[in-house]
């Protein structure tokens, strides 16, 4: 059975996004290798990766425009995983999203995940949105979180825990950049 990962960035004060979904935050710490070698890793471990209906419209059209029309930039190599992956954005409005490998999933969030899990393939891979995320870990159906934790306070924002949560934490690195990537499981 496939897993169900999750990969965020997290501030050190436990926020995935500013009040307004603000993101700046996440780089203010720099460039780091070997840690963006871990993100391309992750993406490569799965072929498909699953999208809230917020962060959808503008995340894989940045991605789409990065494999596209810059091949120099240091992410490309990303890029060009994100656009070819099989992309299923969960929306209870939308029907249908103009982008490469995109369809959109209007069932039961448990039932359609669980259903993903059963098919033959690589591991599927979650980014966000927050809310989205904080509904699948809500329905336990996240199997490894990748939570990568940047030296930055923002102060307030939007959390993907709305309860308890215990969790294993089977590694930790540590980043020259100062960033940490914390792989827990469900305990």
């Amino acid at each position: 059975m496939r897993k169900l990962k999750l990969q965020v960035h997290m501030s050190i004060d436990g926020f995935v996004g500013g009040p307004n979904g603000e993101n700046d935050w996440v780089f203010l710490a720099g460039p780091d290798e070997a840690g963006f070698q871990k993100i391309i890793d992750l993406a490569d471990s799965s072929d498909t990766l699953l999208l809230g209906r917020k962060l959808a419209p503008e995340f894989v059209p940045y991605w789409e425009n990065m494999a596209d029309n810059m091949p120099d930039h240091p992410a490309y190599p990303l890029a060009k995983l994100i656009v070819n992956m099989r992309k299923i954005v969960f929306s209870k409005t939308e029907t249908a999203l103009a982008c490469k490998n995109v369809e959109v999933e209007n069932g039961d969030l448990a039932t359609a995940v669980q259903a993903l899990k059963e098919q033959p393939g690589k591991d599927i891979l979650v980014y966000g949105g927050a809310n989205f995320v904080s509904s699948l870990i809500s329905l336990n159906l996240i199997d490894e979180y990748y939570i990568i934790i940047s030296p930055v306070a923002i102060g307030a924002g939007l959390s993907i825990f709305k309860e308890r949560k215990i969790l294993k934490l089977e590694s930790s690195t540590t980043y020259k950049n100062g960033k940490i990537v914390n792989k827990y499981v469900p305990a």
